[in-house]
Parts: structure tokens; sequence; C-alpha cells
């Protein structure tokens, strides 16, 4: 059964269609790369799917069931997370108390919390910043620990909004074997991100939008040797 669906998604501003009858699905453990030109609708899906925005028509199953009408916390407590193409940590907050946070929507627990934290902060490889300030790490332990606090309230499922943005070559290959070693742990995740040798690499399946609308999907290969794709996004001669 699939954990996710996405059932004829479509999310209106206005005038403006953001998505439009956006339909696909996703299987326990799999990663799913979404990908398309600036201003595509691939983070506006990502807040419909969370509980940010409320789609305008159709509907998004998670587990079996319906998301309709549920709230950000209420989405995260039944298992899915996501992070932001922004990074937010509480600056003037340690590495372990930001962690903390997201453990927080598990337990009632202080001590509890840490531990989950703790745990968390060593799958993403920064044991050794637990006690520093957040605000004094560098984009990629940032990026680091925007992983780590989505960890932290066990989810089923994770959302990464361009996790590997801004980073440098040797940086993002440090991303890409985290996001392959969450895979290990039976965790599904969806994948934003631009740059195209990366989506391949991780990706068991791409679905590419275009306007709002999805354009294609199928297998890394199949995605990049379709035409259209490469019109709408790769770019044509």
């Amino acid at each position: 059964m699939a954990i996710l669906e996405i059932k004829h998604v479509s999310k209106f501003f206005g005038g403006l269609s953001a998505n439009s009858d956006v339909s696909f699905e996703m299987q326990q453990g799999m990663i799913m790369g979404l990908i398309g030109p600036n201003g595509a609708g691939k983070t506006t899906l990502f807040n419909c799917i969370t509980g940010y925005y409320p789609p305008s028509k159709g509907d998004i199953i998670f587990d079996g069931r319906s998301m309709h009408g549920l709230q950000p916390d209420k989405v995260c407590k039944l298992g899915m997370a996501r992070t932001w193409q922004k990074v937010r940590p509480l600056a003037k907050m340690s590495v372990v108390d930001n962690v903390m946070v997201g453990a927080l929507c598990r337990t009632n627990s202080l001590k509890k919390a840490r531990s989950m934290a703790m745990e968390q902060i060593k799958v993403v490889g920064l044991e050794h910043r637990s006690d520093f300030l957040a605000g004094g790490l560098p984009i990629g332990e940032r990026k680091k620990l925007e992983v780590a606090r989505v960890l932290a309230t066990q989810p089923k499922m994770l959302l990464l909004d361009e996790v590997m943005g801004g980073l440098n070559p040797a940086e993002s290959e440090e991303i890409i074997q985290l996001i392959l070693a969450i895979k290990k742990l039976g965790i599904t995740q969806m994948v934003i991100e631009h740059d195209m040798k990366a989506i391949m690499r991780i990706s068991d399946r791409i679905v590419v939008l275009n306007s709002g609308e999805k354009l294609a999907e199928g297998s890394p290969q199949e995605v990049v040797s379709n035409p259209d794709v490469v019109t709408a996004y790769l770019g044509s001669e």
C-alpha cells in the first residue's frame, strides 16, 4: 500500500494556480525526487502535503488517512515532517537544544528528549557540535541540524526542500550520503532539488512539475530522457 497518495491536488491563490490536478503515489521506504523550474509549484505542493496550505481541490492520503483540515503540528505527530529552503535554527540555543524541540513532539520529558536528540545528532554527524550555539554553525552544518531536528520527531516520512541548496560539492556529497543513510532506516523521503546529478543518484522515482502541473513521472533515466522534461527543465538548443 502507498504511504502517500496525492489525489488531483490543486492550489489556487486568487486567480492564480500554483498546483493544478497533481496526482502521484509513494511507496514505503522510497526516495521520490520532485523537480521542476523555479515557480513550478514544488514548495507549494510541500506546503499542501504538510498542512501549511489547505489544497483548493483534491486530497492527500498519508498512511491511509486523509490530511484534509489537519494543521502542521498534527501532521507531524502522525509521522510526516519537513525541512525548509531557508534554514532557521534557534540561533541562541545549542545544537542539542534545537534538536530537542523536534523530540518534544514525542515526549514531555526533557531527559528523554535530550537522549532522543543526541541519537539524531549522531546520525547527521554533529555530535562534536552538540553544545555549540546553532547560530554559529556554517551553512553545511545548519543543513544537517535541520535534518536532525525533523528526524527527532520520529517521522515515517521526510520532505526535504532544497537541503543541498547553497552547499559546495563536498558538503552536498555529505548530504547525499545522509539521505541514503536515512533511507536505510526505512524512512520514506521526498526531495526537492535542482542539482540533477544529485537527484539522479538518490531517487527511486522522480516527479517533474512545470507551471504547477505534473509534466512527467518515472525512473531517473526515464525522466531525463523525456523530451518534454529536457525542453521545460533542462533546457534545449
